[in-house]
């Protein structure tokens, strides 16, 4: 059990270490430059390992398979545009509104009307207000909460395409859709910034700790430890994003941006618990 939940910690910390990674990338690749070369590497790191071309696909596992991918990167691609904005932080936070809006409409609980005014809340005190020193920039927040939305859409349909196949075999391909979806925005975009050879290392490791090594160990783990579990520690993530913002990124949050973290970290945690109490 300890290996598990080691595995789990790390895999969050290598996506928001990746996640801060990516961000440095900004003022040389664009986002969009930055979002293409994390899903290239990534899915061709995830194809070698696991050789997907091997599948044998049906009509509707071939659709599931696109809406998955299709999602993954339209998610990545606004959680960058998003992170070229906002603290990490704060962009993480509010990407988890997505996947949170949808466990509470799963439920009906009395209990989850407070998570919900709570995630509420927590989104009031991250906008833009007229204080220059609590200051967001709003565009930043819009394309947070549309990556939660595509990260909501990436959860149901990532557990259709997984239902007849390996979950890694489906995450390369999925990954594989995602670079071909997000190419002409990184193309449109940055263009001019995605060919230059000297980004490749800077790449290579994005891909590596924002989407293989992560993925290899959330499987690991999602195997050998309850999913109640997996969603209390999945819920701490804001709150190491914003370390790793700091730390990486020298990103300081205002206080106001500290309270709008913890109340949707919380919103989270007791959406878990009680939607696998229901």
């Amino acid at each position: 059990m300890f290996l598990s939940l080691s595995s789990l910690f790390l895999a969050i910390i290598f996506i928001q270490t990746g996640a801060s990674f990516a961000k440095s990338l900004f003022p040389l690749a664009g986002a969009g430059g930055a979002s293409v070369l994390r899903l290239f590497f990534a899915g061709l790191i995830l194809s070698l390992i696991w050789r997907p071309w091997r599948l044998k696909l049906r009509p509707h596992e071939r659709k599931n398979l696109i809406l998955y991918g299709a999602s993954l990167g339209l998610m990545n691609l606004s959680f960058y545009f998003a992170l070229a904005r906002i603290p990490l932080g704060v962009a993480v936070t509010l990407e988890f509104v997505g996947p949170l809006t949808l466990s509470l409409m799963s439920s009906r609980k009395k209990v989850d009307f407070i998570w919900a005014i709570l995630a509420g809340l927590g989104i009031y005190f991250v906008m833009p207000k007229e204080d220059i020193h609590h200051h967001i920039d709003l565009l930043g927040v819009l394309f947070a909460l549309v990556a939660g939305l595509f990260w909501a859409f990436y959860i149901h349909y990532g557990k259709k395409a997984g239902e007849n196949f390996h979950v890694a075999s489906a995450t390369a391909i999925g990954m594989i859709v995602a670079f071909l979806i997000v190419l002409p925005f990184g193309l449109y975009f940055d263009g001019d910034k995605i060919f230059n050879l000297k980004l490749v290392p800077m790449a290579i490791l994005v891909g590596l700790l924002s989407s293989a090594l992560p993925y290899s160990l959330e499987m690991y783990s999602l195997k050998r430890i309850p999913a109640k579990t997996f969603g209390v520690l999945m819920s701490m993530e804001p709150a190491i994003a914003s370390l790793a913002g700091l730390m990486i990124l020298g990103e300081k949050l205002t206080g106001q941006q500290v309270i709008a973290i913890f109340f949707i970290m919380t919103a989270c945690l007791g959406s878990t618990l009680s939607l696998k109490k229901n």
